[in-house]
């Protein structure tokens, strides 16, 4: 019997935007997930400072811009820990709920590669997960073969045979929030909720007054 798939997308999502949810319901029908849980972070552990948008605020946007999604879930599991938190940690904890007939899969981008070395119990979240790395079609896929010295062939094998193509989408959420900042427009970018969201709180003005 196969086991049943469950994609975790973590991230700080400062704001969540049509980008992020676009490549996880490409990465989940390319996996067979049935569903994708996305999980903000209190902060990175590779960054030395926090998200701009408030741990509520965040949650609650994410909240909204997957509502009309049903195989779409949000957890508050790292925004309760102690920060930073840490990817292995959170895998361990939703392998241990979901039980061994689940497979977890913990989507990254791309350009999160060149970091993995630097990831706390990186061999053991390669082995104890699918860490499935998503590209933008157009983009060279990542090759992973530059670290089969550390990692060892399997590894770098199973990293391979995870790797996920997804749609090009060009947007960021530096660059939104720059954008807002400068009191530029940004509705193509977000779920419209979200837009409501951030226009009624007020969330990544300028704090500078023309």
């Amino acid at each position: 019997m196969a086991k049943r798939k469950i994609a975790l997308f973590g991230g700080t999502f400062d704001p969540i935007h049509l980008g992020h949810t676009t490549v996880a319901a490409d990465a989940a029908k390319h996996i067979g997930a049935e569903k994708i849980i996305f999980i903000p972070a209190k902060r990175s552990p590779l960054k030395g400072f926090f998200p701009k948008a408030s741990d509520n605020d965040r949650f609650a946007m994410i909240a909204l811009a997957i509502a009309d999604n049903k195989n779409f879930q949000v957890s508050d599991y790292e925004l309760k820990k102690p920060e930073p938190s840490y990817t292995l940690d959170t895998v361990r904890q939703f392998q241990a709920d979901c039980g061994s007939e689940t497979s977890i899969y913990w989507l990254i981008g791309a350009d999160s590669i060149d970091e993995l070395p630097l990831w706390y119990g990186i061999v053991e979240l390669i082995e104890e997960c699918n860490l499935s790395t998503m590209y933008r079609a157009g983009c060279e896929p990542p090759d992973f073969a530059r670290f089969t010295a550390i990692w060892g062939s399997e590894r770098v094998e199973k990293l391979q045979r995870n790797v996920i193509q997804t749609p090009l989408i060009a947007m960021s959420s530096t660059e939104i929030r720059n954008r807002l900042a400068a009191g530029r427009d940004v509705t193509n970018m977000l779920h419209p909720p979200v837009a409501d969201y951030i226009r009624k709180r007020g969330l990544y003005q300028s704090k500078i007054k023309p």
